[in-house]
């Protein structure tokens, strides 16, 4: 999955970043409001996390436009104000979850998964199809019970699929959606990385539909 973190704190946007790749999200970073409102207006994401006190155009702002038009994308505001009001008024705008600096990594995460599943319609951290099943929390994919240890790449494609199940995800989502902003992207990266990930499960799980995607189908409970 693809995040965006809009924050001006370069430490604070440092470690964040850090702590969402090492959960296996592609990650990129705006540091004003404005940049924030544009990438996050023409770029797809699974979540925005989005500080309040930006430069050049306050988080709010950027979160109402953003709702104004239609832009759909989970939100978990992150801010140092801890009032109840601006709470309210940050949820009243749009945004899914608040946490309040200073915070864990951990939370943060979890926060995350959470408003990622209700965007798709899942309701635990555990995703499953046939003998697959994935951990969101842990990270862990086991194949008929045995741990089954697949790279960064591998990991979001099989997790951004299962979230989607029942859904033909077409190759060019599959592009937004696993690597961020600044990494070399094209088709056949993805045909590669497909293959890869059903030759390391070994079960017939992920379906091509030709000229249209891929497909892990509800046939799988």
């Amino acid at each position: 999955m693809r995040i965006l973190v809009v924050e001006d704190e370069p430490r604070i946007a440092a470690d964040v970043r850090t702590g969402l790749e090492r959960a296996q999200y592609a990650v990129d970073v705006c540091t004003d409001g404005e940049s924030a409102w544009f990438q996050a207006g023409t770029e797809d994401y699974d979540a925005i996390v989005l500080d309040l006190g930006l430069p050049k155009m306050d988080g709010l702002s950027v979160l109402k436009r953003l709702r104004a038009s239609d832009v759909t994308t989970p939100v978990l505001i992150l801010t140092a104000r801890d009032g109840w009001r601006d709470k309210v008024e940050g949820i009243d705008a749009g945004a899914d979850d608040y946490l309040a600096k200073p915070f864990q990594m951990e939370e943060l995460l979890a926060r995350l998964r959470a408003i990622t599943r209700r965007a798709v319609g899942q309701t635990t951290s555990l995703l499953t199809a046939g003998p697959v099943e994935v951990d969101t929390r842990t990270r862990l994919v086991t194949v008929h019970g045995s741990a089954m240890p697949l790279s960064a790449l591998e990991y979001r494609l099989l997790s951004y699929l299962l979230h989607h199940r029942g859904r033909i995800v077409s190759q060019s989502e599959l592009l937004d959606h696993l690597y961020s902003g600044d990494s070399d992207r094209d088709t056949n990266a993805i045909e590669a990385l497909v293959g890869r990930l059903r030759r390391k499960l070994d079960v017939d799980l992920i379906e091509t539909r030709r000229g249209h995607g891929y497909l892990v189908p509800d046939r799988f409970q």
